[in-house]
Parts: structure tokens; C-alpha cells; sequence
């Protein structure tokens, strides 16, 4: 038996805290939904918080190999091969070289008697808090096989997101890339040449040319002073953003860019739905996922800060749909789903809803920015060899005229 501090909302949404004995963690939620309460958040005494210290993923270890370790555990724990014969197969059959160690680990520590989760936590690299708090969950429950799925369909449609934009975005970079490359070359190597002939002829020479002749002098002249300044300012950016005003003054820039801004502002969204709902779907109390999600965006305190506010509101005995839209964070089309699927005891389903809304969303904005991107790039950068062509040919125009006299 332990003793288990809890935090749950009732039928009416009144919230309270309390404490009772239990024989597990599953046990304690099964007696505290026998009393028609919402558990919240749930965890040992001793502990106290019931939330996971902050872990980052990566590691040498790419989502798509982690999406395939929980394809294969699950189809291995289903088919009804032991957790940790599963594991040991699994490490003997990886191609990864970090992810076969970190699995003969888990071996290690589950033949031993640790819980799966609690051995994932000893590899913060590889396995992040929700990863680890998820495979927790199915534990607890008894469901690991279908809570495994859940992980895999939620890390793949991360993928399947992060490959579009890079699909997206590719083809643009290396165009802008390599077209800088070559402008940059022909202001520095062959302009000067030009100029050298222009000045020997002294020819008048029009607005177009003056002003590549002067871009190119400029860049010769000051070119070291350009370069310290470029990388000045790389730095004082990145320093300004280490800070938490700076950061945050620069979340409210990229959610304000004209045609990208709703585009940051939806991918957002979409993770944190997306994420949200895995998490609920599995069973994770709503206090313990909120400071997951909250642990999850560093990078962006806007949400961040948005579900701190939440977390302690829904604390304090307010509902999830309130304390979501007093942040002033969401948009009051995720705040009225959240509230349907309170008022409906169908949550996870409405946050499902929603996800898949954003994510239908940004599949659109990626289309038409693919379709639209290409024409516009061709436009922009045959609009700026014109105009150099033209700078530069006229006045060898004029001397063709001069040498024909």
C-alpha cells in the first residue's frame, strides 16, 4: 500500500485536493473515478509533484528510428513475445548504433524489475518527457500495446509534418542560394572589370549602372566591416534572444510575419493539440500533461507562459475551456471545442477534431506556397539579372558605338 496525493474536479467542476491509500497509482485513479471525480493530477507522497523532470530528445537518434521502435515493440508485445525479450530483439536488429545501446540498457533495467518508463528516463537523449510519460501511462493501465500505437501515430505525424515543410522549403533555399552565390561573385569579381573599362572611356553612365558600380565599390571597400557587422549581429541577436523579454518579443514577431505569421501560429497549435491529445487519450492526468506541454514549448513563451497560467488556474478550481481562453493565447475556436468536449465527457475526441483541423490547415498553406514559390522566385531573381544585364551592357552599347564612328 502508498499513500497518493491527488488533485480532481467534479461532476459540478468543483476542485479538490486530498490524499487515500492505495495499492498502486491505477488503483488510486480507479477508487477516485468511483467517486464521479475528474482526476487531475495524481502522484506518490513522496514525490509530490507527479511531473517528470524535463528531458530533451535527440541524441543521434532520429524520429523516424523512434517511430519504427514503437511500431516493432508494439507488434512484438501484441503478438505476445515478452517486454523484454521484445527489447532484446529489438537492440540485436537496430542499425543504430546509440539506439542498440540505449536498448540493451533497457534490457538491463527491466529484467532487473524497473517499470519501461522509469528506464527510458535514464536516457533523456533519446526519450523525451512525453515519450516517457506516455509508455507511464500505459503501465499503469495495463494498455503499454495501445498506448505504444498511440506514440508511434503521434511521433509519425510529427515526421510527416516536419518532412512536408522541409519539402516545402528545400527547393526555395537552394534557388535563393545559389543565385546569391553567383550575385555575390559577379559584384565582387567581375563588376570591378567593367568598371575599369567604363572609367578609361569616360563614358556617362546611367542611373542603373552607377548604382552597381557603387554597390560593388562598397562591398570591395568595406567588405571586412561588413562581415564583422553581419556577424555582430548574429550575435547580439542570439544573446538577445537567451533572454526571456527577447524571446518573447520575438515569438509576437514570427506570429505577426504578413502571409507566414498564421502560418507559425497554426504549426504551433497543431503540436500542442496533437500532443495534448495523445497525452489525454492515454490517460495522463490534466495538471501532469499541462507541465509537459509547457516543458515542451521553451522556445515559445507565448504558449509556454499560456499554459503555466492554465495549469494554475485549473489549480485553483477553474475549467479547462476557461483557464484556456482567459490566457488570451488560443484562438475561440479551440477554446469552444475544448468546452463541447468537457461539457460531453469526450474531450480527447474534440482535441482530435481540432488537431486534425490544423493539420488539414497546414497542408493546404503548403500546397499553395509550393504552387506560388516557384513563379515568384523565377520572377524576382530574372528581375534582378535584367537589371544588372542592363546596367552593365548599356554603357558597352555605347562603346560599340563609339568604336563604329
Amino acid at each position: 500500500m502508498g499513500r497518493y496525493i491527488y488533485t480532481a474536479q467534479s461532476a459540478n467542476g468543483v476542485v479538490s485536493k486530498g490524499a487515500l491509500d492505495a495499492a498502486d497509482e491505477s488503483s488510486a485513479v480507479e477508487s477516485l473515478q468511483a467517486r464521479m471525480l475528474l482526476v487531475l493530477a495524481i502522484s506518490p507522497e513522496e514525490d509530490g509533484t507527479g511531473i517528470l523532470n524535463r528531458r530533451k530528445a535527440g541524441g543521434g537518434v532520429s524520429g523516424r528510428e523512434l517511430v519504427f521502435f514503437g511500431e516493432q515493440l508494439s507488434t512484438l508485445l501484441v503478438g505476445g513475445v515478452p517486454l523484454t525479450r521484445a527489447l532484446s530483439l529489438l537492440s540485436e536488429h537496430s542499425e543504430n548504433r546509440r539506439m542498440s545501446r540505449v536498448l540493451s540498457s533497457l534490457v538491463k533495467e527491466v529484467s532487473a524489475g524497473r517499470a519501461l518508463h522509469k528506464a527510458m528516463g535514464k536516457h533523456p537523449e533519446v526519450f523525451d518527457d512525453i515519450w516517457v510519460s506516455l509508455v507511464q501511462a500505459g503501465e499503469i493501465s495495463g494498455q503499454l500495446q495501445s498506448v505504444l500505437r498511440q506514440i508511434t501515430a503521434y511521433s509519425e505525424s510529427r515526421e510527416n509534418i516536419k518532412s512536408k515543410i522541409i519539402t516545402a522549403v528545400s527547393y526555395p533555399a537552394v534557388l535563393m542560394t545559389i543565385s546569391a552565390g553567383v550575385l555575390v561573385y559577379f559584384v565582387i569579381y567581375i563588376v570591378p572589370v567593367f568598371a575599369r573599362i567604363f572609367s578609361e572611356f569616360h563614358l556617362q553612365l546611367p542611373f542603373v549602372t552607377l548604382a552597381i558600380l557603387s554597390v560593388s565599390g562598397l562591398v570591395l571597400k568595406y567588405y571586412a566591416l561588413v562581415l564583422v557587422s553581419l556577424a555582430g549581429g548574429v550575435l547580439a541577436f542570439r544573446m538577445w534572444m537567451a533572454t526571456a523579454p527577447g524571446r518573447l518579443a520575438w515569438n509576437h514577431i514570427q506570429f505577426n510575419i504578413p502571409v507566414f505569421g498564421d502560418f507559425i501560429r497554426d504549426m504551433q497549435l497543431e503540436r500542442l493539440l496533437t500532443t495534448m491529445g495523445t497525452l489525454l487519450r492515454s490517460g495522463v492526468s490534466i495538471l501532469n500533461l499541462l507541465s509537459l506541454l509547457e516543458a515542451s514549448f521553451k522556445k515559445n513563451l507565448i504558449f509556454k507562459n499560456a499554459l503555466k497560467q492554465a495549469g494554475d488556474e485549473i489549480t485553483g478550481g477553474q475549467s479547462i475551456s476557461k483557464a484556456f481562453k482567459n490566457t488570451g493565447a488560443f484562438p475561440s475556436l479551440v477554446t469552444e471545442m475544448i468546452r463541447m468536449g468537457e461539457e460531453s465527457g469526450k474531450l480527447p475526441d474534440s482535441i482530435a477534431v481540432l488537431s486534425k483541423a490544423y493539420q488539414d490547415q497546414l497542408d493546404l498553406f503548403l500546397r499553395r506556397f509550393s504552387a506560388l514559390i516557384d513563379p515568384i522566385l523565377i520572377v524576382g531573381i530574372g528581375a534582378i539579372i535584367t537589371v544588372i544585364v542592363l546596367g552593365i551592357f548599356t554603357p558597352i552599347f555605347q562603346l560599340s558605338q563609339i568604336g563604329s564612328i
